[in-house]
Formats: structure tokens, C-alpha cells, sequence
């Protein structure tokens, strides 16, 4: 349908990437992955014809219908139409074809007989072309993909000037869904989507009739949608295909790419291996007879074959682990922090009512639900950045709280490096660590950590921005958004450090996967209530009888109009207020949730420390590979110590674990059976 051939791009003597090659082939769905940078929106705008490469060629056929919706698409929706109008112009295509009906009918009314032939056979094809594309249910449709993107029935007939940026990138994406064009490519669609939408979305474009060709860091989004992974990395395009074959089959989605990629890479390696002993070889003929007039020829031969050898590129795709000595925070009261009958309004509006919630020492905590619902109003509330219209906020004895967001770059200095804006953090507790250490494991290793503030891209400061709130000595970690601007392996980077963190997180994102790797408690915000839900995402979703991989719980909730609702729950998790006449597999589902929730509990608390704990015996397994580390012996005994206590500790945890799972497993057993 669609292809890229062996094309180059460079930015004046800088390659962004060479011999890119992929396909679009028409119905398939192609995720474009790779670090920030790596060169995947040039490769958008040369499928679009925006850019053409430097070399090599990109096939299209002439009739195709391209639909694009760039990062920046808030300023193309325009402010003179209502939100359907604007919507329903993405199908101008199917408008004109009504147009055309109208205008035959007239002419067919006034037309002479001789006449009528024609004008009723165009009107047929016409007639049938119209409804090939849906025309006489044009309007309905539109108003169904409003409402997947979170729109109420009413808001078709607002002016887009009075949406925020956020619901005019969904004005924008809808209008692209209603179009149906041959192919749909989208630069990170996810963004300023929440949970719900994002679910409702993954469906609508894996039944898409055209074809496909998208950007994300998504993981989860990957995983639900894609046919093709294209990677861009090490300046080239790789593609694998995650639904056919062995491993696709047997893994699928992400995950497969993962497994097929790791194969390539070990290919890879062993190829540049062989290739480098072949290149030694030679160097050392040259080396050993470049002044033997015998060997001149033979010499001058082999370097003009070493100029022209190709050499074998093989990614780096080491994970970035955020593992550095986090201070000691001091240690916080038990109840880190407490909200008792919050309520919150700016003028007539009530984002947050009657709200009660208690956080515990230690835990980590995922603030979900649709955007609109107050769960920034939620977390600035604990640091007073809002208008309090009722209750009372109470922090925690010793607590004190680091805030990530997205205006965190406001405050850093554009004209320092990067290390030194990480080091005006710093305390006498860091005076013994190595600072480039620690920023490298927040992405910013070697010489990166030279680069000015100016310099980085949005996710590159949000980074350095969490990279300096965790460095510091606060207890209370509050993140909103943290994951915009993140590529997959900075997103990693964020799980990591947040799973080894020693305080209190308070979490908002969108981002499915960093949800379920981190958080053992969720907070659900919606209709002005804060509902809380112990134990993980996954458990939530059990619990809730809800698809996997979808939002739990998060119905629209229309743009700027909130409405409270019942009283939340407390931290017990025990609901007030709630609906009645739920169905009875769900109450069944409820009970078995109950009856299982502190096996379930020990099960989830279990599995992260024996995860904590590997990790560490890992680390301390690299550590004691180090040759230069056996120049120090009270350091090598110290070292040898704490893994000799690592692996009884990892011992124990698995015993116990085991343990624990197979009385869960046969509890879980008896419940199906009674």
C-alpha cells in the first residue's frame, strides 16, 4: 500500500538515520517505536509527503485518502464551528457526495426526459457511493465516536472555543475516526486521553477499515493495536511482526517484539564478533608489514578493503536502571496523609465533594479517572495549592513532600548543566556517591550529563526533574503526569526508581504499565467522589469484572462539567452510598474478592519484596564480577556478606511466596467448587 525504501534523512552534516526501509500494506497496523529523537516523526512526514529523503524513495499510491493527526494538532481546530460541525467536516468527502444527490434531484426536476438517463445513473452511483461510506448515518456515527472520546450528547453544539487544549486534540482525533481515510497515522494519539478513552480507542482502530501507521510510547497501546513493530534505532528501521509466526503465537503484541528483537540483537552480535576478529586480523597484517616493500601491494590492498567493510551496527538496548543510594528519608508518622470531608469548587463548579482519604506509610498509591475528574484538584490539595471550600488536609508527623509536574522546568535553570542543576538538591548525605552515577541512572550518563538545561527535549527535564525530587530527602513523592513526554526505555527508568523508592507515592498517569508496576493501592476520581480500592490494578479489574488492559471504572465524564456525587470511601475500602441492584455475578465476584483479599494481599506483598530482593542479589552479582573491585578486600568481604544475605533472604521470600499462592490457589479452588 504504502512503502519507505532504503531512505536517508540528515540534518545538515548530522544523520538522523540511514537505509530506513518499512511497509504499510493496506489493513495493517504499524507502531513506529524508539527513543525521543531517534527520527520516528521525520519518518511520519515522509509517508506524508511533508518531507522527502535525502536518499532513497517512499511509494503512495495517487488516489489514497491520508488522515494525520500531528502532536501539535490543538491549533488546527478551529474556533468558528461547534464541536459536531467540526467533526462531521472530516467527512467532507461524503458531504460533497450529498451535496451532489440534492443537486441532481433539482436537476432531474426540471431536465427534459431525454435527459433522465443520465441523470439517473448518475444519481445511483452517486446514491451508492453515499452509502458505501455511511452518509444517511453520518451524524449518529458521529455522535458515537464523540461519546468514546468522552463527550456528553450535549456537547456537539458547543463552540470548540470553549474547550481547553486537551478535549480539542479529541475534537481532532474524532473528526480523523469519522473520515475513515485509506490510512490513519497518529503521532502519540494517547496523549491527553485517560484510561477509559484510551480502552475505547485500542477497539475502534483494530476494527478500522483502512490501514494504520502510529507513534507511541504506550506500551499497553502497543500491545492492543499493533501488527508491525518498526523500531528506529542505531540510525536504520528494523520491523517485526508481532502477530504471525512461532513467537507471535506463542507471546503476541509487545512481548513479541521484545523476544524477536533479543534474537536479532544475540545475531547480531556474534556477526559484529566474527566481523571484528576478521578486521583484527587484517589490521595486524597491515600493522606487521605496512614497511616491507615486498608486502606493499598486499598492504595497500587490504586498507583500501577495510575502508569499504560496512560495519555491523548492533543497538544498545541496555536497560536503564534507576539504582542509586536513595537518602534515608526521615521517618513519617503512619498516616502519611489524611483528607477528611474535602470539598473543593472554583465559582459553580464542584470538582471535589465531601472526600475522605488516608494514606499509610509506604504505600504506593495510582490516582485514576477520566480527565476533567479532579485528581490534580486531589493532589495539589495536599500541598494547599488550591481553594479549600470544605474540610480539612492534614499532613503526617516528619512528612515531607516532593512534587513532579509538568511546570517543574519552570523552576530549573536554563544556563547550568545538567549535573549541576541535579546538585543544588544534594545534601552532605550525597557527599560520598558519585553524582554522575546517579544521574546516569536516571538516562543522563557520560557526557550527557554536560548538556545545558536548554538543551533537552520535555521528557529529557521531566527526567531531571524526578531525578532531583528523589534525590531529595522527602518522604512524600506526589507525581502528575510524570510519563508525558517519556519514551519506552525513560518510561522504565520511572518504573524502576519508583519501585525501589523508600517513601509514599502519589501517582497520576495514563500509563497502564507504569499503574501496574507500581502501585499496590488504587484511588479512583470521578463525580466529585475519591474511591479507594487496596491491592493492584489487575485485582481492581477482577474485582470490577473489567476487560483487561481497559480503564476500571472510568466512565466519561464530560469536558469542564463535573457532578459530585455520593460519598466516597474511606481508606478501609468500604463503600457508602453506593448503587444497588448489581447483577449477581458480580456479587459473586465481590464475595470471592473478600474472601481471598488477605491471601491476595500477602500474595502481592510477597511478590514485590522477592522482586526487590532479586534485584539487589543481581546487582551485588555485578558488583562482584568487577575485577577491579578485588583490589579492596574489606570492600569484597562487605560485598560478600550482603549477597550471602541476599540469596537466604531471596530463599525465604520464594519459600514463602510458594507458600502462599498455593493456599490461595486451593482457596480460590473451594470458593469455585461451593
Amino acid at each position: 500500500m504504502i512503502s519507505v525504501n532504503q531512505a536517508s534523512v540528515a540534518f545538515g552534516t548530522q544523520p538522523l538515520f540511514s537505509d530506513a526501509t518499512f511497509k504499510v500494506s493496506t489493513g495493517q497496523r504499524v507502531a513506529l517505536v524508539g527513543g525521543n529523537g531517534a527520527g520516528k516523526s521525520t519518518l511520519l512526514q515522509l509517508v506524508l509527503g511533508l518531507r522527502e529523503p535525502d536518499v532513497g524513495t517512499v511509494s503512495r499510491p495517487r488516489d489514497m485518502r491520508i488522515g494525520w493527526l500531528p502532536q501539535d494538532v490543538v491549533d488546527a481546530v478551529g474556533e468558528s464551528a461547534t464541536v459536531l460541525e467540526h467533526v462531521l467536516e472530516g467527512a467532507s468527502h461524503v458531504q460533497e457526495l450529498e451535496a451532489k444527490l440534492r443537486r441532481l434531484e433539482k436537476e432531474l426536476e426540471t431536465a427534459p426526459e431525454s435527459e433522465h438517463e443520465r441523470l439517473l445513473t448518475s444519481y445511483s452511483s452517486t446514491q451508492d457511493a453515499f452509502e458505501q461510506f455511511g452518509g444517511y448515518e453520518l451524524e449518529s456515527e458521529a455522535q458515537r465516536v464523540l461519546a468514546g472520546l468522552g463527550f456528553a450528547p450535549d456537547d456537539g453544539a458547543r463552540p470548540t472555543s470553549e474547550l481547553s487544549g486537551g478535549w480539542r486534540v479529541r475534537v481532532a482525533l474524532a473528526r480523523l475516526l469519522l473520515a475513515k481515510p485509506d490510512l490513519l497515522v497518529l503521532d502519540e494519539p494517547t496523549n491527553h486521553l485517560d484510561l477509559g478513552t484510551i480502552a475505547w480507542l485500542e477497539q475502534t482502530l483494530k476494527e478500522l477499515p483502512g490501514s494504520l501507521l502510529f507513534v507511541s510510547h504506550d506500551r499497553d497501546f502497543i500491545d492492543a493495536v499493533a501488527d508491525i513493530i518498526v523500531e528506529v534505532a542505531a540510525g536504520t528501521t528494523t520491523s517485526y511482526d508481532v502477530r504471525r509466526g512461532t513467537v507471535a503465537a506463542e507471546l503476541g503484541g509487545f512481548q513479541a517484539f521484545i523476544e524477536q528483537r533479543e534474537t536479532r540483537l544475540t545475531q547480531l552480535r556474534a556477526a559484529r564478533a566474527q566481523q571484528d576478529r576478521v578486521i583484527a586480523q587484517q589490521e595486524r597484517f597491515i600493522e606487521r608489514f605496512r614497511y616491507k616493500a615486498s608486502k606493499a601491494k598486499q598492504v595497500q590492498s587490504r586498507i583500501k578493503k577495510l575502508d569499504k567493510v560496512d560495519r555491523i551496527e548492533v543497538p544498545d538496548h541496555k536497560a536503564l536502571v534507576a539504582r542509586f543510594g536513595f537518602p534515608e528519608p526521615a521517618r513519617a508518622g503512619r498516616v502519611v496523609a489524611k483528607v477528611e470531608g474535602l470539598t473543593v469548587r472554583y465559582g459553580d463548579l464542584t470538582v471535589l465533594e465531601d472526600v475522605d482519604l488516608a494514606v499509610e506509610r509506604g504505600r504506593k498509591v495510582a490516582l485514576i479517572g477520566p480527565n476533567g475528574a479532579g485528581k490534580t484538584t486531589l493532589l495539589r490539595a495536599l500541598v494547599d495549592e488550591v481553594p479549600i471550600a470544605a474540610g480539612t488536609v492534614e499532613l503526617g508527623a516528619n512528612v515531607e513532600v516532593g512534587l513532579v509536574d509538568q511546570h517543574q522546568a519552570e523552576v530549573m535553570d536554563l544556563t547550568k548543566t545538567v549535573l549541576a542543576e541535579f546538585q543544588t538538591v544534594l545534601t552532605d548525605k550525597h557527599r560520598t556517591q558519585n553524582h554522575r552515577t546517579m544521574l546516569g541512572a536516571f538516562g543522563f550518563p557520560g557526557d550527557l550529563a554536560e548538556r545545558r538545561v536548554s538543551e533537552l527535549s520535555g521528557g529529557e527535564r521531566t527526567r531531571l526533574g524526578l531525578a532531583k525530587v528523589m534525590a531529595s530527602p522527602v518522604n512524600l513523592l506526589l507525581l502528575d503526569e510524570p510519563t508525558n513526554h517519556l519514551d519506552l526505555a525513560s518510561r522504565d527508568v520511572l518504573e524502576d526508581a519508583l519501585q525501589a523508592y523508600p517513601g509514599t507515592v502519589i501517582l497520576i498517569t495514563h500509563d497502564r504499565h507504569v499503574i501496574r508496576s507500581v502501585a499496590d493501592a488504587i484511588v479512583e476520581v470521578g463525580h466529585g467522589t475519591a474511591t479507594w480500592y487496596d491491592g493492584s490494578y489487575e485485582e481492581l479489574q477482577e474485582r470490577r469484572g473489567d476487560v483487561p488492559g481497559t480503564a476500571a471504572g472510568a466512565a466519561p465524564q464530560r469536558p469542564a462539567d463535573q457532578r459530585s456525587g455520593s460519598r466516597p470511601v474511606g481508606a478501609d475500602g468500604s463503600a457508602r452510598g453506593g448503587k444497588g441492584g448489581k447483577r449477581a455475578d458480580a456479587e459473586q465476584r465481590n464475595a470471592r474478592y473478600q474472601a481471598t483479599k488477605d491471601l491476595r494481599r500477602e500474595v502481592s506483598r510477597l511478590e514485590t519484596e522477592l522482586g526487590k530482593v532479586e534485584k539487589d542479589v543481581a546487582y551485588l552479582n555485578h558488583q562482584l564480577a568487577d575485577p577491579g573491585i578485588y583490589e579492596d578486600g574489606q570492600k569484597v568481604k562487605g560485598l560478600v556478606e550482603r549477597h550471602g544475605a541476599a540469596k537466604d533472604r531471596s530463599a525465604e521470600l520464594l519459600a514463602a511466596w510458594e507458600s502462599a499462592q498455593s493456599r490461595l490457589d486451593e482457596a480460590e479452588a473451594g470458593l469455585e467448587v461451593g
